[in-house]
């Protein structure tokens, strides 16, 4: 047998480092352990993940979301992203000249911000996502919400002092039609969505990234929604109140809704749509927490604020098959009223 020669000098009996290092070995072996149930239980399934915020323009966190996801990938998940790209978006309008403006919430998006919108989103944000996750293997695929039809929007009409607004080219989800990412998924690829649609009319809207995401996975058949945030999670009476909600059943949000703030109003409507959908998990969790995607999924404490359909969790978590419920091909419309990027 041979042995570990002792460093810097020390003797086997005097020197601590392998007695540390052998507890950690130890200690990282048991939350490898701690994750067995949860990686038999989503072995197969298919994940929507919504991607945005903090986490998307701090480098270091977009290293560790693209780790997190093949993380997903190799652990036997189907992971799929839908992203926005808000601040991005901003930032070129400003270099372009181009003023950019909000009413009700919403970003008005004339057709020059539009022509920049689709730009960003899809020849920049989504190339970036798509080449930090091939950094690890080929992987990822890129879509806009326009390829194969995946995303068809209307234009999203707004109600400002009882009197209807324009917003331009700002589109509600009307429906899904998810076989492109669905033969992705099947040849074992991840598939990374850009929230942008097309209209009927021939042109694209910019659809809200959270609401594209909940309109996604319900057509998947997913068994979990994850829409990644600048916050911890919902607050049952924020700022008077700052303890989280770590769970919800769809009544109890229902009746929250008309009280939220008008930042956390889109995300959890989205939740809410998408578990009404038949997806028996949706979370809202803090994007600025490096790997909390893997916490969420992998650990008994979970971390955030899950929005949950008891009966369809009890199958999921039962392990009621190892195979992802087959995606539906049918119109899925949303009710969100959320910002758009």
């Amino acid at each position: 047998m041979i042995s570990r020669p002792p460093q810097h000098g020390t003797s086997p009996e005097t020197d601590p480092a392998p007695v540390d290092d052998r507890a950690r070995a130890i200690d990282k072996a048991a939350n490898l352990i701690e994750a067995l149930p949860w990686l038999s239980r989503f072995h197969g399934r298919t994940v929507v993940v919504k991607y945005g915020g903090n986490a998307m323009v701090s480098e270091q966190l977009r290293v560790r979301f693209a780790e997190s996801i093949v993380f997903l990938h190799y652990a036997g998940l189907r992971p799929v992203v839908v992203h926005g790209g808000g601040p991005q978006i901003s930032a070129e309008l400003d270099r372009a000249g181009v003023e950019s403006t909000f009413t009700a919430g919403l970003r008005v998006t004339t057709d020059d911000a539009m022509n920049i919108v689709r730009m960003v989103l899809t020849g920049q944000v989504n190339r970036e996502i798509v080449g930090l996750v091939n950094q690890h293997g080929p992987f990822a695929v890129g879509l806009s919400g326009e390829d194969a039809n995946l995303l068809t929007a209307e234009r999203k009409t707004v109600t400002v002092d009882g009197e209807p607004v324009d917003i331009g080219r700002v589109g509600e989800v009307t429906a899904v039609d998810p076989g492109a990412v669905a033969a992705l998924l099947a040849d074992g690829r991840i598939p990374v969505v850009s929230s942008v649609a097309r209209a009927d009319d021939g042109g694209v809207y910019n659809v809200n990234a959270d609401t594209a995401a909940s309109a996604l996975a319900v057509a998947l058949g997913a068994s979990k929604l994850i829409m990644l945030t600048d916050v911890e999670g919902l607050f049952a009476d924020y700022p008077d109140n700052t303890e989280l909600i770590s769970r919800l059943n769809v009544d109890e949000l229902r009746s929250l809704l008309p009280t939220l703030a008008s930042g956390m109003l889109p995300k959890m409507e989205a939740c809410l749509h998408a578990v009404e959908g038949g997806v028996p998990q949706a979370h809202i969790i803090d994007g600025r927490v490096p790997h909390s995607l893997l916490l969420e999924v992998f650990t008994d404490q979970g971390v955030g604020t899950m929005v949950a359909d008891e009966e369809l969790e009890a199958a999921l978590l039962a392990g009621n098959g190892h195979h992802p419920r087959p995606w539906r091909p049918t119109d899925t419309t949303t009710h969100s009223t959320g910002d758009a990027q």
